[in-house]
């Protein structure tokens, strides 16, 4: 009984298997390819976000903050589970050419830098959303706080557009201005990122002002959980190791087991030997 609460005990606190492998650099010849392919990530999930959240901007505000914080809690578990996956990866070829290394077998240069580095989801990212965070920026620099615009007019002011002493001022409310260059960037931006202009509603002049001033900063979540994920990929490998030695472990177990059972067995078969 002592020895299985020991053993109970052992494997609770099973040691953990770390297989060395070589690291690679942040950058490498598929950095452009996996960029491109984060580009192209982005702008399927936020076409997916927009579809799922256009029809929450106004309505239930609990329901509204609701399916936005969904959204964007979905959005960053997406990118943080496939930069794991990418990390991963890296780990394992970082491990073959470690063991390639100690056979004193040859690999070439470029095989090792696609491997593991720390800073490789994160650049990985970053660049794959630079083409939105330039736009974001030439946002902030540039918003200003938007007021009452053309066609906004209220429903009760209309009945004044005919007085001939108010009604040229008012008529320009109603007529829809030409949208500037920085008019096209806010709409892409927002567009971008709905989820949060949605959280904010589009009636909080000041925290839409807000929220434009930090969208570069908002365009690098994705990134940042994409590269935060990368980094977990030692831990993976770590835990897909641990977890083989364990059922190595008990399958020596219950083979040592089995092998006493049968021995006990046939010694019981065995008749005495009488005197």
């Amino acid at each position: 009984m002592i020895t299985d609460k020991k053993t109970i005990a052992g494997e609770k606190k099973s040691r953990e298997v770390r297989k060395p492998f070589l690291k690679g650099t942040s950058l490498d010849e598929n950095t452009p390819k996996a960029s491109l392919l984060f580009f192209g990530s982005l702008i399927l999930v936020f076409f997916v976000a927009f579809i799922a959240c256009a029809t929450t901007a106004s309505g239930s505000l609990f329901l509204r903050l609701l399916i936005n914080l969904s959204v964007i809690a979905v959005t960053i578990m997406i990118f943080y589970h496939n930069g794991a996956g990418k990390g991963a990866e890296a780990v394992t070829r970082g491990e073959i050419l470690y063991q390639k290394k100690e056979k004193g077998q040859t690999f070439s240069e470029s095989e090792q830098k696609i491997c593991y580095h720390p800073a490789k989801g994160f650049l990985t990212g970053l660049i794959g959303t630079l083409p939105f965070i330039v736009l974001a920026v030439l946002l902030a620099l540039n918003t200003t706080m938007q007021s009452t615009e053309s066609g906004t007019l209220p429903s009760w002011m209309q009945t004044y557009i005919r007085r001939s002493d108010i009604g040229n001022a008012l008529i320009n409310y109603t007529e829809p201005e030409s949208m500037g260059w920085i008019g096209f960037i806010r709409m892409i931006v927002r567009i971008c990122i709905m989820p949060y202009v949605n959280v904010i509603g589009y009636g909080d002049n000041a925290g839409m002002l807000l929220l434009e001033r930090l969208s570069p900063l908002v365009f690098m979540i994705p990134a940042a959980a994409y590269g935060s994920g990368y980094l977990t990929g030692k831990k993976i490998r770590t835990g897909i190791h641990t977890a083989i030695s364990e059922n190595d472990k008990r399958r020596i177990r219950k083979d040592q087991k089995r092998i006493r059972n049968r021995n006990q067995k046939t010694h019981q078969r065995q008749p005495e030997q009488l005197n």
